[in-house]
C-alpha cells in the first residue's frame, strides 16, 4: 500500500516553498524536504500569492491509502518578513492561522493557547525554512503561518473536539509520513487523551471501546460514556498505558461483544486478532449445564444479543454472565499485574446490566 506525509510534512513544504520565494523574488512550483524518517517528500506548490513582504501557497494533502480525513485538503503558508533582528542569525515565529486548532486544555503537545501544531511539524518547519535562510543569507525575522481552509470543518471528524482543541485541526506527525491503514496514530491518540486526563488531575481512568450502549449508561447511571477514553480494540495496551501515566485505578465499560473476548485471554478485541465470542459463550453454557441444544444454537449465532437471547430462554444468563465476569475480572487483573486497580461494567442493548466484577460500581461512584 503506498503511504503518505503529514500535515506536518505539508506545512513545512508549503513554508519552505513561501520562504523561498520571499526571499528569493523567484516563482516555486514544487519544493522537497526531508522528513524525518529519512525519506524525502517533493510536494507541488500550489495557491501562490506573492507580495512585497509576504508570500503565501499550499500544499495538497496526499495521506496515501490511508483513510485520513485531511487527504486532499490544502495545507497553506503565509511567511512574512521582517528585516528587523540581531543580524546575526534568523529569528522564526510560527503560529496557526484559520483552520488550524487552539489548544484550550493541559496535557497535550503543546501548551493552553498555543496553536496544534506539534512540536516535529514545528521543528521540520523551522529547519527547511532556516535552509532557505541560510541560501539567502537572511538575518530578520519571518512570520510562519500555518493555516487549512477546511480546517474548521474536518476537525468535527476528528478527536480534536475531545480533546479540548478548537477552531480546527492539528499539524501532526512524528515521522512526516502516513504509514496506510497504521494502529499506531489511534494508539497515541489513546495515549494523549489518557495522559489529558491525568493532567486535569484525574486518578480513575474511565476506558470505553466506543460510544456502543451510550443511551445504556446515561439512562441507568447518569453516566455519559462521551468522558471515557475510547480505547478501540487496544484493551492490554490501555492498561499498559493508565498504568505507566500514573493512574490508580481503571473502569472499563463495554457492551458484551466486545468484552466477551477479554473473557478469554485476548487483550486486542479486533477480530483479526481473535474472536471466539460464541465459543466463550459456549464453554461459560458448558460450565452451567446449558442443554447441548442451545449450546448448538450458540455456536451458531452472528451476534452476541443472538446468543444471550437462546441463553435467557434456558434461564441460565445470571449464572453464565457470573461465570463470564469471573473471567473477565481474572484476564483484566492479569494484565494490570498490581500496577492499578481494575474493575469492569458489561452490558447489552437488549437486556442493559449483564455483570459487573466486585468494585465496579464503588469506582463508578467515585467517578460520578
Amino acid at each position: 500500500m503506498r503511504y503518505g506525509f503529514t500535515t506536518g510534512s505539508c506545512a513545512a513544504a508549503a513554508a519552505k516553498a513561501a520562504a523561498y520565494m520571499l526571499l528569493t523574488g523567484k516563482i516555486k512550483n514544487c519544493i522537497t524536504i526531508e522528513t524525518p524518517k529519512g525519506i524525502p517528500y517533493t510536494a507541488e506548490v500550489t495557491d501562490i500569492v506573492r507580495g512585497e513582504s509576504q508570500v503565501s501557497c499550499a500544499v495538497v494533502k496526499d495521506g496515501g491509502d490511508d483513510p485520513d480525513v485531511t487527504s486532499g485538503s490544502k495545507i497553506c503558508a503565509t511567511v512574512t518578513a521582517d528585516n528587523g533582528g540581531d543580524g546575526e542569525k534568523e529569528l522564526l515565529q510560527i503560529d496557526g492561522g484559520k483552520g488550524v486548532g487552539r489548544v484550550t486544555r493541559p496535557g497535550l503537545d503543546q501548551p493552553v493557547g498555543n496553536a496544534a501544531i506539534n512540536h516535529v511539524p514545528r521543528e521540520m518547519i523551522t529547519r527547511e525554512v532556516q535552509e532557505v535562510c541560510r541560501l539567502c543569507d537572511f538575518h530578520g525575522t519571518l512570520h510562519i503561518l500555518i493555516s487549512v481552509p477546511d480546517g474548521e470543518a474536518l476537525a468535527e471528524r476528528t478527536f480534536n473536539p475531545r480533546l479540548g482543541i478548537v477552531g480546527g485541526i492539528s499539524i501532526l506527525g512524528t515521522t512526516g509520513i502516513v504509514e496506510p491503514m497504521s494502529s499506531q496514530a489511534l494508539k497515541e491518540t489513546i495515549r494523549v487523551e489518557l495522559r489529558q486526563q491525568r493532567a486535569e488531575g484525574q486518578t480513575i481512568a474511565a476506558v470505553s471501546p466506543g460510544n456502543y450502549g451510550l443511551d445504556f449508561m446515561q439512562q441507568t447511571y447518569g453516566y455519559d460514556l462521551d468522558r471515557s477514553v475510547k480505547c478501540s480494540n487496544f484493551i492490554g495496551e490501555t492498561i499498559d498505558m493508565a498504568a505507566e501515566l500514573g493512574f490508580c485505578a481503571m473502569l472499563l465499560t463495554g457492551h458484551i461483544g466486545k468484552l466477551i473476548k477479554v473473557a478469554g485471554g485476548i487483550m486486542n478485541t479486533h477480530s483479526h486478532e481473535g474472536d471466539c465470542r460464541m465459543e466463550l459463550l459456549a464453554a461459560a453454557g458448558i460450565r452451567e449445564n446449558v442443554s447441548l441444544e442451545c449450546l448448538k444454537k450458540i455456536l451458531d449465532c452472528v451476534t452476541t444479543e443472538e446468543a444471550l437471547a437462546f441463553i435467557d430462554a434456558e434461564g441460565k444468563k445470571e449464572d453464565i454472565m457470573e461465570d463470564i465476569m469471573e473471567k473477565i475480572d481474572f484476564y483484566l487483573k492479569k494484565r494490570a499485574a498490581g500496577r492499578l486497580q481494575i474493575e469492569c461494567i458489561v452490558y447489552s442493548n437488549t437486556y442493559g446490566l449483564l455483570g459487573m466484577t466486585a468494585k465496579a460500581e464503588e469506582l463508578l461512584r467515585r467517578l460520578l
